[in-house]
């Protein structure tokens, strides 16, 4: 099992704090604290923040060893071309080390906006994902390309640089119900839900790894809030979801996996998730205080995930 640490690239930009330093020096810390990787999220208008690309770009220089993800990108805004050129150049720098993390956005009316904005059909936009992701692909190959698609036409592009891998970064889908269970099969290489119940969780991760296309990693993206007063908990994770999303907590919790709780409760809940099937942990912290949340949760939550009680 792997766990990784959610960058809080959004919950610093509604704060009005831009400089990315602590997002780069709370980077360098979950590698020393052990966590397995470190993740971006990306919405530049809908939901603003830090663009994940240039930020992960930073810190494949600033760190060794953890996986470099985005939680999760949003292809269709971009045309493949140049994003399959970015995620090469970044697969170079950080040594191979890229997760790219994709979907197709919070299903809202400011998503819709942010895909007008930038002249992106949003009724198109999971097509346009999945034809981008084919298109990235076979630009990775190295090979010269000629496409003909429904979003995307062109003649002999050749791509450089490669990918450090030769089969490109990994490519992973976030997604419940069966449209995206279908897509994450047929094209990806790891599967990123949050689904509020491990139940849902295991039988979901059944039919994608049913319908596989290649080996794919079950990942498992969660929000914490951790406190051991319950009710503080509580109101700490609505304050941070609901300036967030500007949805209601309960909305949100209705289709997201968020847990609020001592480290103990937060750990035996994770451990549903991985007996359900989760290899690869994301987790957000739905805190003001990252710093100390990122140590608390390697402290006294990550220990306890590793032991037989929790297994």
């Amino acid at each position: 099992m792997k766990i990784g640490y959610l960058l809080p690239t959004r919950e610093r930009a509604v704060q009005g704090e831009h400089d990315p330093a602590p997002l780069i020096k709370g980077a360098r810390r979950a590698e020393q604290l052990g966590f397995d990787s470190v993740w971006a999220g990306d919405s530049p208008l809908a939901r603003p923040r830090a663009d994940p690309l240039l930020l992960l770009a930073a810190l494949s220089s600033v760190t060794e060893r953890v996986a470099l993800g985005t939680a999760v990108l949003l292809p269709a805004l971009r045309h493949p071309i140049l994003l399959a050129h970015q995620l090469a150049t970044l697969d170079r720098l950080s040594g191979g080390r890229v997760i790219a993390g994709m979907g197709g956005g919070f299903p809202r009316a400011d998503t819709e906006a942010q895909f007008a904005a930038v002249d992106a059909d949003y009724a198109r936009r999971i097509s346009r994902m999945e034809e981008s992701i084919t298109v990235m692909r076979r630009l990775w190959s190295g090979d010269a390309v000629s496409h003909r698609g429904r979003h995307f036409s062109f003649d002999d592009v050749h791509l450089v640089p490669t990918p450090l891998r030769p089969s490109g970064p990994e490519i992973w889908l976030a997604g419940s119900g069966r449209p995206a269970l279908s897509r994450a099969a047929r094209l990806a290489d790891g599967w990123l839900p949050y689904p509020p119940s491990p139940a849902t969780y295991a039988k979901e991760r059944v039919l994608v790894e049913q319908g596989a296309a290649r080996p794919i990693t079950p990942a498992f993206y969660a929000t914490l809030t951790l406190d051991e007063d319950p009710e503080r908990a509580r109101q700490h994770l609505r304050t941070s979801i609901e300036r967030y999303y500007n949805t209601p907590l309960e909305l949100v919790e209705q289709v997201q996996a968020l847990f609020a709780g001592s480290a103990r409760e937060a750990a035996a809940w994770l451990a549903g998730y991985v007996r359900a099937g989760a290899r690869h942990l994301v987790i957000r912290l739905a805190t003001d205080d990252q710093e100390t949340g990122l140590e608390e949760l390697a402290d006294r939550v990550l220990p306890l995930l590793h032991t037989e009680e929790y297994a």
